[in-house]
């Protein structure tokens, strides 16, 4: 996926999950972050796979670690969240990020 594609992709809002395969807290995460999005209903998970096959992506969104969460509306970065965060922390970052989008 490119970054044209990755903007095309992400229409509405969404909560990007980017990940390695052979990183433990990323395995951990994915599960957590798709509660939390179900839960909501108005946010949709999207996952990208940190790789080669990626790595011009990510310089384009600005990884640096994996994991990395993004809030994004309509192709718009408007959130950043690098790192594994306990779910209950997660849930409420996410909460007042989309709530601080909504407002605006």
């Amino acid at each position: 996926m490119n970054e044209k594609d990755y903007k095309e992709h992400l229409k509405g809002l969404c909560c990007v999950e980017i990940s390695g395969e052979s990183c433990a807290n990323c395995l951990t995460l994915m599960p957590i972050l798709k509660d939390i999005c179900d839960a909501r209903g108005d946010l949709r998970l999207v996952h990208i796979e940190a790789d080669y096959s990626t790595m011009a992506l990510m310089e384009a969104l600005e990884v640096e670690k994996v994991p990395t969460i993004l809030l994004v509306e309509d192709g718009e970065i408007f959130a950043r969240c690098a790192g594994f965060q306990p779910e209950e922390i997660l849930e409420l970052w996410i909460d007042a990020k989309v709530e601080e989008r909504k407002a605006k």
